[in-house]
């Protein structure tokens, strides 16, 4: 859940003294053009979506734009226009470097939306199209606001916990992690409610006495810690961040992925109201290849794109601090620890058997916070019917 989770990327690189972002931000309204080429570059045959889809796609992410978030803009023609008092960016949809005849409206989650989770969104505004939907909060939500996800453009969430290799040189796993901290007095340092942390506990993986709720989203107490404590992150940022732009740190963490425990959603699963999925599905049936080939596109070459991405970050300037230096450690983090694969030949593909299985697991956690649908089954999740099974990172 990007809506908490996400704070501790955005307030640690706040609390860095060594970023230097370049470029100039926009004020508080007004709109932009910026001439930041990313899919433009590309080349194939053309892809026409005018008359089937929306004329302008609209996708509601769940945080700022980074790194994670590249195969969507990604698809952005040249001269994408940017509305930084609506933290939104459009331009033209384009596809094999040539525009498919819609445009793709992009935007920001987390504070732009004041925290407002993606689902309510979604059923809030008919506008969107698409939004982002991890599986954990598509199971929460089942009841009432039902979403469909068409494409994972990532396998697995970054999300993780992370530690001081020298403080733990023996920790290897999540639960090794929890026992050392046990024996030394040390403690997990979270979001409170976070619920892969309800899972940790309810599952034994992590005792009840080494958890600690009080994370404020800043790194003054990992580092006071001297190395004790652990602490939430994500793999695709922190890492990175904490090494080059904590400067009070400015070494080495350790991590371990929270899916290696089994609390394992798809993670921004591109998803549509599940209302509206046959009415959407000549779209669909156009619109999911266009996004698979962006997003194995972005892997392979996201220089210019995290470009884009740094440009709207500034423009936006709400908080939120983010370069490319830290967008191109995402991407390579994203292939190298398996985040985005190609899980059956080619990318965006879920599994059925994953999802029963995390369904049994999240229903618990969700009793009492969610609205969670009597008799949920993995079609009610998702549906992989429009990807093209021609389109990989392998390809």
């Amino acid at each position: 859940m990007r809506t908490t989770s996400r704070l501790g990327v955005a307030t640690a690189a706040l609390a860095a003294t060594a970023i230097a972002l370049t470029g100039c931000a926009a004020g508080s309204s007004g709109s932009t053009g910026t001439t930041a080429a990313t899919s433009s570059t590309a080349s194939g045959p053309k892809v026409d979506l005018s008359g089937t889809c929306p004329a302008t796609v609209v996708v509601q992410t769940d945080w700022n734009p980074e790194g994670e978030h590249g195969h969507l803009y990604q698809m952005l023609g040249p001269d994408p226009v940017i509305d930084s008092s609506g933290k939104t960016v459009t331009g033209d949809l384009y596809a094999n470097g040539k525009s498919t005849g819609v445009k793709l409206e992009i935007r920001a989650g987390g504070p732009a939306i004041g925290y407002t989770k993606v689902a309510s969104q979604m059923y809030q505004d008919k506008d969107i199209t698409l939004g982002y939907m991890s599986t954990d909060e598509q199971v929460q939500f089942s009841g009432k606001l039902p979403t469909t996800a068409v494409f994972a453009e990532n396998d697995q969430s970054p999300m993780s916990i992370m530690w001081d290799p020298k403080t733990y040189p023996e920790v290897d796993s999540i639960k090794s992690l929890g026992t050392a901290l046990e024996k030394d007095g040390g403690v997990v340092r979270y979001f409170s409610g976070a619920a892969y942390m309800t899972y940790l506990e309810q599952s034994g993986i992590l005792p009840k006495k080494v958890l600690d709720g009080s994370y404020d989203g800043t790194p003054s107490k990992f580092v006071s810690a001297g190395g004790k404590d652990a602490q939430q992150g994500f793999a695709t940022a922190e890492p990175y961040i904490y090494q080059n732009q904590v400067a009070a740190w400015g070494k080495k963490v350790d991590y371990a992925l929270v899916s290696s425990t089994g609390w394992n959603p798809y993670p921004e699963a591109m998803s549509v109201r599940t209302g509206d999925l046959e009415q959407l599905e000549p779209c669909l049936q156009k619109l999911v290849p266009v996004m698979q080939q962006a997003d194995v596109d972005y892997l392979k070459s996201p220089g210019a794109t995290n470009d884009l991405i740094t440009k709207l970050v500034q423009q936006y300037n709400n908080g939120w601090t983010y370069d490319s230096k830290v967008g191109a450690f995402a991407a390579a983090q994203m292939v190298e620890l398996g985040l985005a694969k190609d899980t059956d030949g080619y990318i965006g593909s879920m599994d059925e058997q994953r999802m029963e299985d995390f369904i049994a697991k999240a229903t618990p956690v969700f009793a009492d916070t969610g609205d969670v649908k009597s008799g949920l089954k993995p079609s009610d999740l998702y549906t992989n019917e429009f990807l093209d099974e021609s389109i990989g990172l392998g390809s």
